[in-house]
């Protein structure tokens, strides 16, 4: 893996992967850092890839929830969810550094083939809307987030077993990933992860990442999403087989 992040090489491959990435959370609301990290993590470490992923994450979240009716409302149905998310990413961000790489390697792949085999066999599990499950799913998403920087599976499915509507979903997906991603950058910058060299790659890959969320965002109501969705999550199995098969072989 190259050392430099200024490779010009490395540039390329990170916003050929933001373009990809950023069209997909664009049409689906989600699924931009579970692609970026899965690419990412083919030409970098896990730890540098993090890095790079944090300012997309936040710019397009920021994106995505400002696009959506019923904003307020959005954020007070979810506030208990959002509490326990920004408390454990900031917590669990402040640690990554004391992991190996396989490990994270390792849970990135399991947190992706859990949500890609989820979605795909339909299965929906009994879910409340109170505060004890918010809590309790906003906590293990931010355990999640803090050392893979992918903390969408838990909420996503969430929101699918409570099979809410298509706006609330992307609604209640912006909000929580937005509230999620300042949290995280923050402890990464505090655990030096997220530093200078890091920063100019991840503002780049931001400046993709934003104009292909708009343009998959504009195609949003003309495809059908979810075999558009079930094809991209059939994708991220071939991706997961990958990084577990890393983590466990470092």
């Amino acid at each position: 893996m190259p050392d430099s992040l200024f490779d010009p090489v490395i540039l390329l491959i990170c916003v050929i992967v933001f373009l990809v990435s950023g069209t997909i959370k664009g049409v689906l609301g989600i699924g931009l850092p579970t692609t970026a990290m899965a690419l990412l993590t083919l030409f970098m470490e896990p730890t540098k890839a993090i890095a790079v992923v944090s300012l997309p994450i936040i710019g397009t979240n920021i994106q995505q929830f400002f696009s959506m009716p019923n904003r307020l409302r959005t954020a007070r149905r979810y506030a208990p969810m959002g509490a326990a998310l920004v408390a454990t990413i900031f917590l669990t961000s402040l640690s990554i550094t004391r992991f190996p790489e396989s490990f994270l390697v390792t849970a990135i792949g399991i947190v992706m083939c859990i949500f890609s085999l989820h979605v795909l066999s339909g299965f929906r599990l009994p879910t409340g809307s109170g505060p004890i499950w918010q809590t309790g799913v906003g906590a293990l998403a931010g355990i999640c987030g803090g050392l893979s920087a992918i903390w969408s599976p838990p909420i996503a499915m969430y929101l699918l077993s409570r099979d809410v509507t298509k706006n609330e979903f992307v609604g209640a997906c912006g909000f929580l990933f937005m509230v999620g991603s300042l949290p995280l950058a923050a402890g990464l910058i505090v655990s030096g992860v997220l530093n200078e060299r890091n920063f100019l790659l991840s503002l780049a890959s931001l400046a993709a990442a934003g104009i292909a969320f708009r343009f998959g965002a504009a195609f949003r109501r003309r495809l059908r999403n979810d075999t558009f969705r079930r094809i991209v999550l059939a994708a991220f199995l071939l991706m997961v087989a990958r990084l577990i098969l890393t983590g466990l072989g470092d």
